[in-house]
């Protein structure tokens, strides 16, 4: 049996160090990329990473296809792609491609909080060395790596619109999705019942009042995550304030 891309591989055990060591990683390279952004602000360089980056979560999205045929699980049930981090996966690689600012704040706030949920409570079954255990935290941590480097290194900042227009898009894409989800049985941005696995919906009650807790975490995350910038602008309005006088 090939345990690299067969239907099934070796069991993944949260918080185990195959766990642990795929956080760390992600880790050293956000680290990496604030420490090096000058460095990556070069044109060749530049370029090179965002299309290479691009092309591979591009690559691992094609190749999850494939291994979903070739295992014969693909579903309509459950292989669109439709998940929110599968959404904000693909868009994160047109992000790199393009730069565009309206779904640069998407991916920094609902690419960043659906990633770091799933990275933390990772609904996964099969672990190292399995492509679905390698595309789970190279893809989710991808879509951080994308947001992380728009900001770091293009200079892309949000605003406080930027979290009433995520917070309105993943709303219009709920109600996209449930639709499909009452056609073909599945559970596509888990609008529909609580995944099996443990999860951050386990504290949020029954269906369907942890859609509307929901939404609330997910303002109270994106806050949070715009308060390294709230900070930023503190300092630049202090540090300016000081010239000024001086």
């Amino acid at each position: 049996m090939d345990p690299f891309f067969g239907p099934n591989g070796p069991g993944f055990i949260p918080y185990s160090p195959q766990h642990a060591v795929a956080l760390a990683t992600l880790g050293i390279v956000l680290v990496s990329l604030v420490i090096f952004r000058q460095w990556l602000k070069h044109p060749k360089r530049a370029r090179v990473f965002r299309y290479g980056m691009a092309g591979l979560l591009l690559a691992l999205h094609g190749l999850l296809h494939v291994w979903y045929v070739r295992a014969e699980r693909w579903t309509w049930d459950e292989s669109l792609p439709l998940q929110l981090c599968t959404v904000t996966l693909i868009l994160s690689a047109v992000l790199l491609l393009y730069r565009n600012y309206r779904l640069y704040e998407f991916i920094y706030f609902a690419g960043i909080g659906g990633a770091l949920q799933a990275l933390f409570t990772p609904v996964l079954n099969v672990g190292f060395p399995h492509f679905w255990y390698l595309y789970f935290f190279i893809g989710h941590g991808g879509i951080i790596v994308t947001a992380i480097y728009m900001t770091a290194v293009d200079g892309y900042r949000p605003g406080w619109m930027s979290i009433l227009r995520t917070m309105v898009w993943l709303n219009v894409l709920l109600l996209i999705v449930y639709p499909i989800n009452v056609w073909t049985g599945g559970n596509y941005l888990f609008v529909s019942r609580k995944p099996q696995t443990a999860s951050l919906l386990d504290l949020l009650g029954p269906w369907p009042w942890y859609l509307l807790w929901l939404e609330l975490v997910a303002l109270a995350l994106f806050v949070v995550l715009y308060m390294p910038f709230v900070v930023e602008k503190a300092v630049r309005r202090r540090k300016q304030k000081k010239r000024l006088n001086a």
